[in-house]
């Protein structure tokens, strides 16, 4: 079968076929980047203070934790239908150590089958391990081992389902959690705040909305954008007490550019990695997936917005034909994540250290080189395909081949007119270049943002953890929808 890359043109005309068949199916429902949905559910009162996850930490270098993911977590203030862990969304924060050995018997109490990734740690993806092909089938149960390398930088991590063909559904659905790696120091901060950021769009009932074929292939985005599952909350801050926020994109599609009213963002980390130093910013961007951690230093009383700025990742044209849906895209109005409310008397504020313990970088040169294509294309019958290397994901066939010890080169370019962030499991990469030509940040990451026609290159130690993984774009419908790729690492 004959494939063709895509064009604006040609995108705008099957989405706007996509359009029509929804809505000639749905009668009655708003159709938009979100989903279908009928009397969407109203988010509670606002003024709640940010809650965190209930903390669950290592004790003698193990942690053993039981995940049930099942129906029935609260959101936006609601009673609902959506799912988490443990009865929660997000479910509970893992605090590990370096050497840790962590034990997870995940439990599926849902009605089609799961897994679960722990993004952004540097382990195993053999067996028991960080293993995307493993199936947990309704009703059953796995047990998972991931042990820490006793070199593992400390920082912010998540987990969430990877069963391909259902990945996005559950993650819009509410099954995140937050996993922190600690051994670092003393940033003398007064609160150390976990914020997972998700979206989703329930309706009057409480039920998770189901996306529509348009939503999968501009990547769904929902009415409601929640930290820590709550709509709008309050962070309450004195002045001069500084803060850690740890935030997480967790979203299925949604691109979050940050920044926080009246105030600049002192990062110290991304994707759970210290920088070098800290850096002042104005906004931070963060793809789904990616996580920065941020130093917060009120100094005035007031109310402070944390505000998610529009993001255009190519939908602009693509949302002419499938509406928007109350103005919660990230290409529409500006989103309120939380507030932070600043009052008290004002105290100096302890001083923010000039070093932080960023891994060395690798030195090694590339023994190898490889291109990936990220690209949509159109097929028979106006079908729309998403692929890499012009393959959609199989996984009983191994794309890239990798002889363990080696450090390699990857070009990854994308022929799309939409953004994809490029998520590898397992090895994290340093960016050496970029067409963006945005600062590079020095540090090991796990997700990385490629603009439409735009590439990155990238520095890839496979130096431990033998094993096979996968790497993907990380909205997670075009995951779903064949975006993805195997990697077999052997010695």
């Amino acid at each position: 079968m004959t494939r063709q890359p895509i064009s604006r043109r040609r995108t705008l005309a099957l989405l706007a076929l996509g359009t029509a068949s929804t809505a000639a199916g749905a009668t009655g429902w708003i159709t938009g980047l979100g989903a279908p949905r009928r009397n969407p559910l109203a988010p509670a009162d606002t003024s709640q203070v940010l809650s965190q996850p209930e903390a669950m930490a290592s004790s003698n270098g193990v942690l053993d934790v039981r995940l049930t993911a099942a129906p029935g977590a609260r959101l936006a203030g609601h009673d609902t239908s959506a799912w988490g862990y443990n009865g929660t969304s997000p479910g509970p924060t893992l605090r590990l150590r370096p050497a840790d050995l962590l034990r997870v018997r995940l439990v599926n109490r849902l009605d089609q089958p799961t897994n679960l990734h722990t993004h952004g740690l540097h382990v195993s993806p053999q067996g028991n391990g960080d293993n995307p092909f493993v199936t947990v089938r309704p009703g059953d149960s796995f047990d998972y081992t991931f042990r820490i390398p006793a070199n593992h930088p400390a920082g912010t991590f998540w987990y969430h389902p990877h069963h391909h063909g259902t990945v996005a559904d559950q993650i819009f659905a509410g099954l995140v959690g937050a996993l922190l790696v600690e051994a670092e120091p003393d940033l003398q901060v007064t609160d150390d705040l976990v914020l997972l950021v998700t979206d989703t769009t329930l309706d009057g009932a409480g039920r998770v909305a189901p996306a529509n074929r348009t939503a999968k292939l501009q990547g769904r985005e929902g009415d409601l954008v929640l930290v820590n599952g709550q709509h709008e909350p309050v962070i309450a801050a004195t002045p001069g007490a500084v803060q850690r926020w740890r935030v997480i994109n967790g979203c299925t599609s949604r691109v979050i550019a940050l920044r926080l009213e009246g105030h600049q963002l002192t990062q110290i980390a991304l994707d759970g990695i210290f920088l070098p130093a800290p850096v002042d910013r104005d906004h931070v961007l963060l793809a789904p997936g990616n996580r920065t951690d941020l130093l917060i230093r009120p100094t005035a009383n007031g109310r402070y917005p944390l505000i998610s700025n529009p993001y255009d990742r190519g939908t602009t044209a693509m949302m002419g034909s499938g509406g928007m849906g109350r103005n919660h895209s990230s290409t529409g109005s500006p989103v309120t994540l939380a507030t932070m409310t600043v009052s008290g008397p004002v105290s100096a504020s302890p001083p923010i250290p000039t070093t932080l313990p960023a891994p060395p970088v690798p030195l090694a040169s590339a023994t190898s080189q490889r291109r990936l294509t990220l690209a949509m294309s159109m097929a028979g019958m106006g079908a729309m395909t998403f692929t890499i290397d012009g393959r959609t994901f199989d996984p009983e066939r191994d794309d890239q081949t990798v002889a363990l010890g080696t450090t390699e080169e990857w070009t990854v370019v994308n022929t799309s007119p939409m953004d994809h962030p490029f998520h590898l499991h397992a090895w994290p990469f340093h960016v050496l270049d970029a067409s963006a030509g945005t600062p590079l940040t020095g540090v090991q990451q796990d997700v990385v943002l490629i603009p439409a026609r735009g590439w990155a290159r990238l520095r890839i130690p496979f130096t431990d953890h033998p094993g096979r993984s996968v790497y993907h774009c990380h909205i997670l419908d075009h995951e779903d929808l064949g975006m993805m790729g195997t990697i077999n690492v052997h010695g």
